[in-house]
């Protein structure tokens, strides 16, 4: 395992936030796995356990964004395992989709903002297993998504690491 950048750690801190209002501990870390690092954290919505990702590359480059990740998350409690989450740093375009391309595999999904802040979760929740496991196989995911502005954005995330990442995290919350 490497060490873990300060600017990931801020990341998971941010994501455990996102994912539920009243945190009620700092994340912990569960491993770093190249280009993904797995995280648990207690919050008033039970334990959850995700695996996180920075992007590799974001375009356009000049952009203004808050912190950008790709996420997937399980929560014991609400019996949901392996949901994968898009935070984009900005706002979506109102009514916009966001399509997640695995190598020649596309998925869509839809956006929801909350405050300045956007997200993205898969359109049909049938397709949930069928992105992480595309994800499993594949080297890249690039994510397409419109801020309210009007920029079309393209993130990067590599997928090394991935899969032991997922595998932690499916250990930590026993799912």
């Amino acid at each position: 395992m490497t060490g873990l950048p300060r600017t990931l750690l801020a990341s998971a801190f941010a994501a455990a936030i996102l994912v539920s209002p009243a945190v009620a501990d700092t994340p912990t870390l569960l491993g770093s796995f190249k280009d993904w690092s797995a995280f648990q954290s207690n919050t008033s919505q039970g334990r959850t356990c995700y695996a996180l990702a920075k992007p590799k590359s974001s375009e356009p480059r000049k952009a203004k964004r808050d912190p950008i990740y790709l996420l997937i998350s399980d929560w014991p409690l609400r019996k949901t395992r392996s949901e994968p989450e898009i935070v984009p740093g900005y706002e979506y375009k109102d009514g916009s989709t966001v399509t997640a391309a695995v190598g020649s595999e596309k998925f869509e999904f839809f956006t929801k903002n909350d405050g300045d802040a956007g997200s993205a979760w898969v359109k049909e929740q049938s397709n949930e297993v069928n992105f992480v496991e595309a994800m499993k196989r594949g080297s890249q995911v690039v994510v397409t998504g419109t801020s309210q502005r009007g920029t079309l954005t393209h993130d990067t995330y590599s997928l090394s690491g991935f899969s032991a990442a997922l595998e932690k995290i499916h250990s930590a919350c026993g799912m």
